[in-house]
């Protein structure tokens, strides 16, 4: 588990390798990012800045308290908002960021695509047609997301738990929501359903929490979110073909599956 855990995080390396190879496009992709990226972080600074009267408004109970710990519960109360905050956030920023570069992105994970051979048809989806599926895919997403996010939120105030184990978990949360929201390109272009993607990356759960969690961590790194997105979709891609190289394992009680369709090996285009 643990060697898929980093295999994944190496799907992230190889796919920051376009810069080198492919950086015109990168930049493109990099574009929007930085974009959407300015917008959030106006958000996320005054969400800090308001997270102690947020604490002060979930915690009345701890009027009465002593001053000790009445100071550590809005402590992790400050914390578990602005976890919450980040959690959110970046799910977010990906869903937009991917809606608002469409384009620049589906050419990303076409040369991908094409550089590690057998590559999907192209399919004609439309554009309107398209936006409004990824639009339903980023909603949903953003719903469960947010489901999980108040729980990690309520798992906050617990003392020295909601400091080390919750973190934690909102870090590998927020990676599984990455990974499954970056590789919709290339289950899409496959004719697999969105059941599908969640059900194929969860049994590669390892490798996709090593891929997600990866890029989720470099996006607090100043401008690693413009860097890493556009390297994220090339990395996402890979999984993707790693993930629908076989029959996806069905859900019990069904015993249907799909045709595997080839991974090949990738080799970054010049």
């Amino acid at each position: 588990m643990i060697g898929e855990f980093f295999g994944g995080v190496g799907l992230l390396g190889r796919g920051l390798r376009l810069w080198a190879t492919s950086p015109r496009l990168m930049l493109l992709g990099a574009v929007p990012a930085l974009v959407v990226g300015a917008v959030f972080t106006a958000g996320l600074v005054v969400t800090g800045l308001a997270a102690d009267d947020i604490a002060r408004a979930v915690t009345p109970f701890a009027d009465e308290w002593p001053r000790w710990s009445r100071t550590l519960v809005r402590l992790g109360g400050g914390l578990a908002v602005a976890a919450l905050a980040v959690l959110l956030a970046v799910v977010a920023f990906t869903a937009v960021t991917l809606l608002v570069g469409d384009p620049f992105y589906e050419r990303i994970w076409r040369r991908v695509e094409e550089g590690a051979g057998d590559a999907p048809a192209d399919v004609d989806r439309g554009f309107w047609r398209g936006l409004a599926r990824s639009a339903g895919d980023s909603l949903r997403l953003l719903l469960a997301t947010a489901g999980v996010g108040v729980l990690l939120f309520v798992g906050g105030f617990v003392p020295v738990l909601g400091q080390t184990v919750v973190p934690l978990l909102g870090a590998l949360t927020g990676g599984w929501f990455l990974a499954v929201e970056l590789t919709g390109y290339a289950f899409d272009a496959r004719g697999r359903s969105h059941a599908e993607r969640r059900r194929g990356l969860a049994v590669n759960r390892a490798r996709t929490l090593g891929l997600g969690t990866a890029t989720y961590l470099l996006f607090f790194v100043p401008l690693g979110a413009v860097l890493v997105m556009p390297a994220a979709v090339a990395a996402a891609t890979l999984l993707a073909r790693e993930v629908t190289a076989g029959p996806i394992a069905a859900p019990p009680g069904d015993s249907t599956g799909r045709p595997p369709t080839p991974a090949g090996d990738y080799h970054p285009p010049a």
